[in-house]
């Protein structure tokens, strides 16, 4: 233990191996920092929870997500009315865009090279719901529910159908491996699934 007069009241007489306990006084920036914290919650009880002037996080994320929701739904109300005069990109850019999107969500039904698996084949001149550019931008909006195919409404931007519909476009007269047959081509009632299903 020191000797010292002014530095033995520190001391407490906590021991554990040699170790001993200083009681130290905090400095002050910390002893008004903790004092502030209280006050923060204080105030923070009192604002969100007993006079209920602001949103509470779960609240706060439902007005931001109804926004965000009226924000995509204007969006796409504004891209459908221009939809008719929309015609297939050749930019480079666009179409890279289009691939990616193409083969992270629409290849597992058409196959990469468009060639159809469960999907329609996308390269024949045959299209069920319709052959041109503005068609194919109607099915990816709306989808076909009665065949299976989503509806991509809201979950891609209009830039995005408009670069995975300008790739798709591409597909017209291609010649894939093994391709899908047309889909008037096909028995009503097969006997079996066929290869592609």
């Amino acid at each position: 233990m020191s000797k010292d007069p002014q530095e033995a009241p520190l001391l407490e007489g906590h021991d554990a191996d040699g170790i001993r306990e200083l009681d130290n006084l905090l400095p002050r920036w910390w002893v008004w920092l903790f004092y502030g914290t209280i006050i923060f919650s204080a105030l923070y009880l009192l604002y969100f929870h007993v006079l209920k002037a602001g949103d509470l996080q779960a609240a706060a994320y439902e007005k931001e997500s109804a926004a965000g929701e009226k924000i995509k739904a204007e969006a796409v109300a504004r891209f459908e009315t221009s939809i008719g005069s929309l015609t297939p990109s050749r930019e480079q850019s666009t179409l890279s865009a289009g691939q990616q999107t193409y083969i992270t969500l629409c290849a597992p039904c058409h196959r990469p090279d468009g060639g159809g698996l469960v999907g329609p084949n996308l390269c024949d001149d045959y299209w069920i719901h319709g052959s041109n550019y503005v068609d194919s931008i109607k099915v990816i909006l709306n989808g076909v529910p009665a065949k299976g195919m989503l509806s991509w409404r809201g979950l891609l931007k209009p830039s995005e159908v408009q670069a995975v519909a300008s790739y798709i476009h591409t597909f017209r007269g291609t010649s894939p491996p093994n391709p899908k047959p047309r889909e008037d081509q096909t028995p009503a009632a097969p006997d079996k699934p066929n290869e592609f299903e």
